[in-house]
């Protein structure tokens, strides 16, 4: 009773301004590693972009500057200055010092009909979270300034000068008490403008590297970029499938509903996978929506409708279904609307039911005229649709005799699999390795509580060039489906997973490199929700074993490698003197002699290095292996992520696709940048 009657009003904390924004930052931007940094710079960009959508502003400079601080310029209406009628101070002070403020909140008379930044966190929270923030607002023919400290204003806004110029300019610097690292990555920046500018039609965007120290993967990059697309989303959908077989050019419409704006692009191309992007107000919805749902359906109604028209389908024929309609496709959805329902905090998913209408009636329309126009392309998609049938028919079968085996064989599962006892999926673990030698290995030296061993014999299937009923015909690839037990297909289940942690462990050489990307092939193009949920992994097995008498290290690079030769004293020329030398003492020699020689051996022996360079898993013993790699207390995993499913897409397209030019060209322009290729 004594703990209540001491908890009353004079400790309840009342935080005012901006300071909730510093108190807990993870709520306003999700994070403070690099990912909040970066997004600080997207909220004040999108700003500059909503402008442009409004058809107040043409172009955006955004400069990086060298003393670590982010400008972003833009020729709009510029930020009122003018006393707010409540506030009692200028607004341009409102926008940038207060929660849920600005111009995109109101209804006909508000000065935005869309918004990006609607739902965003905005200026405010970008000045709360920088030790610095300048704004420059040329407007009226006047310049007006304010400046602030974590998010405090410093003295009133007040006009500098006379201009012709029009626009704002915001600049800051993140706050290091706030942020785990300050260092922006240009080619995460660049990722994203493109995006941006590829949605907006009419903009130009610069980007302005002038930093004094570069992040060393930014060094392949120029200093100087300016993305300007006159085709819009079209040449968007261009893009994506820059390294793809394509079938004819990209269909692009547009058109205004009284629920909002729908633009769309599709294109079709030979490969077995879709990729489609929605957008509602430039913010992608990862999850899709309403106007993702209403495209689907439309699709898939236009193009039966017109093989029905055309009798490329029969009578006897079953409709296509909707995967049947979507196997290669690419396309963007971008919609834009008044007042946008996200569902959830991070925008992923857009809950307007009305846009599903709008979307589909404007889809059907236009691609129905598209196809008439085009007979040619039309029957070319329709061909391509009509395959992808006689594949689902072939892979229904060939995925159904997976599930079958997997229930025949109940527990017991692939016969190369050693399970682990443990039934509770949060602590298990499976270990994909490479060949049976490793696997053996990595058997005994497992801790069979908690971890599984799968070993695969060669390299499996490449799925980028193949559909499901061929992929499941592979031995390896069955087997690794059913191990994990969650399907795939129109039946996967991601609740059945059996592991939590899945790690693809195989040889540091280019074969084992090889083995590796075709598995992540495989996880990204059946099995992606694995990647999105943080459920795949790549072991770091050692690539050297050194000794030194008694004192046993593994070294993971050549730089561990070289470090631990200098803690010993040792260089490569000391161990190649050693490595070549062989006294033996001599027969003809006195005892004592050769007694002073066999000293002088052993002194030579306890001091001498000796490295094990591993080309394969299986060179280690259990024991070894356990320790360096599979030992939850001393191992290093790397996490597979994707932050950028776009650029990923392009990858593997690239990478692993069937044509054979995008991938020379990645080659050769790559080859100068690999210093350690070991064949």
């Amino acid at each position: 009773m004594a703990a209540e009657s001491s908890y009353n009003a004079s400790q309840i904390q009342v935080l005012e301004g901006l300071d909730p924004v510093r108190k807990r930052p993870g709520m306003y931007i999700g994070s403070t590693d690099a990912r909040g940094l970066h997004h600080l710079v997207y909220e004040i960009v999108d700003n500059a972009i909503d402008e442009a959508m409004a058809g107040h502003a043409d172009t955006i400079l955004v400069m990086l500057n060298a003393d670590g601080s982010v400008s972003v310029e833009d020729n709009g209406r510029g930020i009122p200055v003018d006393m707010h009628p409540t506030a009692k101070k200028s607004a341009l002070e409102v926008v940038l010092t207060t929660l849920h403020a600005g111009g995109k909140f109101g209804g006909e008379g508000s000065g935005y009909k869309v918004s990006g930044g609607l739902h965003g966190v905005g200026s405010s929270v970008v000045n709360a979270l920088s030790v610095y923030m300048k704004a420059e607002v040329h407007r009226d023919g006047k310049i007006y300034v304010q400046e602030y400290k974590r998010g405090k204003p410093q003295a009133d806004v007040k006009s500098i000068g006379k201009t012709e110029k029009r626009g704002t300019i915001i600049t800051f610097s993140p706050d290091d008490e706030i942020f785990d690292t300050l260092e922006l990555s240009l080619e995460t920046l660049l990722t994203r403008f493109r995006q941006q500018v590829y949605l907006t039609k009419g903009i130009t965007l610069g980007v302005m590297d002038a930093r004094a120290v570069r992040p060393v993967e930014d060094l392949k990059y120029p200093r100087l970029y300016r993305f300007a697309f006159e085709g819009g989303i079209a040449a968007y959908v261009k893009h994506l499938n820059e390294a793809q077989e394509k079938i004819g050019s990209p269909i692009a419409f547009e058109k205004d509903t009284p629920d909002g704006q729908v633009e769309v692009a599709l294109q079709y191309t030979q490969a077995f996978s879709e990729h489609v992007l929605s957008f509602a107000n430039n913010i992608h919805t990862s999850e899709g929506g309403h106007h993702l749902t209403g495209f689907k359906a439309a699709l898939t109604r236009t193009i039966n409708a017109y093989a029905r028209k055309f009798e490329i389908l029969k009578e006897k024929d079953e409709n296509l279904s909707a995967d049947d309609v979507r196997e290669g496709l690419t396309a963007v959805i971008s919609v834009r609307l008044r007042e946008p329902q996200f569902e959830g905090q991070t925008k992923a998913k857009l809950g307007n039911a009305e846009m599903k209408t709008a979307v589909e009636t404007v889809v059907n329309e236009k691609l129905a005229q598209y196809l008439e126009e085009h007979p040619g392309e039309g029957r070319e998609i329709v061909g391509k649709c009509l395959l992808a049938a006689r594949a689902r028919l072939a892979a229904r079968a060939a995925r159904d005799s997976v599930i079958r085996k997997g229930v025949l064989e109940g527990m017991t599962l692939p016969g190369k699999l050693a399970d682990c006892s443990s039934k509770d999926p949060t602590e298990c673990e499976i270990y994909i390795v490479e060949g049976d030698s490793a696997g053996g290995s990595a058997k005994q030296g497992r801790k069979r509580e908690f971890q599984a061993i799968l070993p695969l014999r060669g390299k499996i299937l490449n799925v980028e060039q193949a559909r499901l009923d061929k992929m499941l015909a592979n031995n390896e690839i069955k087997s690794l489906i059913i191990a994990l037990g969650i399907g795939v297909g129109e039946v996967k289940d991601m609740t059945k997973l059996r592991y939590h942690r899945i790690v693809i462990m195989t040889d540091a050489d280019v074969d084992g490199a090889h083995i590796r990307t075709l598995l992540l092939t495989l996880f990204f193009r059946y099995f992606p929700e694995l990647i999105e949920k943080s459920h795949i992994y790549i072991a770091q097995p050692p690539l050297y074993k050194m000794q030194k008498g008694k004192d046993t290290r593994y070294a993971f690079s050549d730089d561990e490698k070289n470090a631990t030769l200098s803690e010993w004293g040792a260089n490569a020329e000391d161990l190649e003197e050693v490595a070549e030398s062989t006294e033996t003492p001599d027969a003809a020699a006195t005892e004592e002699e050769q007694e002073a020689a066999t000293v002088k051996k052993d002194a030579k022996k306890a001091t001498r290095v000796n490295i094990q360079r591993y080309k394969g898993l299986g060179e280690m013993n259990a024991d070894q292996l356990f320790d360096t790699t599979m030992d939850p207390n001393t191992r290093t995993l790397l996490r597979v992520t994707m932050d950028d499913a776009e650029k990923a897409n392009l990858v593997f397209t690239t990478l692993m696709g069937s044509e054979v030019a995008p991938r020379r060209k990645f080659i050769q322009t790559h080859a100068r940048g690999v210093t350690n290729l070991d064949i």
